[in-house]
């Protein structure tokens, strides 16, 4: 492998529920190479998406770590992290999570804000990026599912971040507008060296990648023909 862009060691998350401890994540020791595509399938509830969260820096882990790029994500206090994760770590949400009163420009242009800058001119080239240049002015509501994902999608890269996180970026979309996504996020890695993590149900679109991993009892496997089919 080549240099790792994402590394973990011994990564434990769970839940309580009512008196009983849920774990979730059993020890999960991981490396994703620079530039690497790699889509994490598994049975719902495996653990697919709070790994993904625990990637990206949204949920602390109860024990072990994630460095992203050589840095250790749970090492730094709140707004150093959240400074990091706006900077390199792009997300792009199932549901979109656009803000309805913001036009897809002003949304793609959040980021920037956050960060401190206008971002108004990155994030119409973002949005171009996407083929949604023309609908720039436009509302969530007055958008397809297809368009606000590709605008969540721009949201996501408007900073240039070095990994992009992507939780079943299709699961809404119908066939040709889910294909249309997924080449826009498989081009991101390809022609832009962005590390890409994909959650993905779909068979096909995890065979797309380097590399699919499956998520089963809160542990990794490694995956592939059979064994991606038996877990999902």
């Amino acid at each position: 492998m080549n240099e790792p862009m994402i590394e973990t060691r011994d990564l434990h998350r769970g839940y309580r529920v009512g008196e009983k401890s849920i774990e979730v994540l059993h020890g999960i020791d991981l490396r994703i190479g620079r530039g690497e595509r790699v889509f994490l399938c598994g049975p719902s509830g495996a653990g697919k998406t709070t790994l993904l969260y625990t990637l990206a820096g949204l949920e602390r882990p109860e024990r072990g770590s994630v460095h992203i790029h050589g840095t250790d994500l749970y090492a730094m206090g709140r707004r150093e992290q959240a400074a990091f994760r706006n900077r390199e770590i792009g997300y792009v949400f199932q549901n979109y999570h656009l803000l309805p009163e913001l036009t897809a420009l002003e949304n793609v242009a959040v980021p920037g804000a956050i960060a401190g800058r206008d971002a108004t001119d990155a994030a119409f080239a973002a949005l171009d990026r996407v083929g949604l240049a023309d609908r720039a002015e436009h509302l969530p509501a007055e958008l397809s599912g297809g368009e606000q994902q590709r605008v969540a999608i721009a949201r996501a890269i408007v900073n240039e971040p070095k990994v992009l996180f992507a939780d079943e970026p299709t699961g809404n979309l119908d066939s040709r507008n889910g294909a249309q996504v997924m080449d826009i996020l498989m081009d991101l890695a390809t022609e832009h060296g962005v590390t890409l993590v994909c959650v993905t149900h779909d068979l096909n679109l995890a065979r797309m990648g380097d590399r699919t991993l499956v998520i089963r009892d809160g542990s990794i496997h490694p995956g592939g023909g059979d064994g991606i089919q038996s877990a999902v």
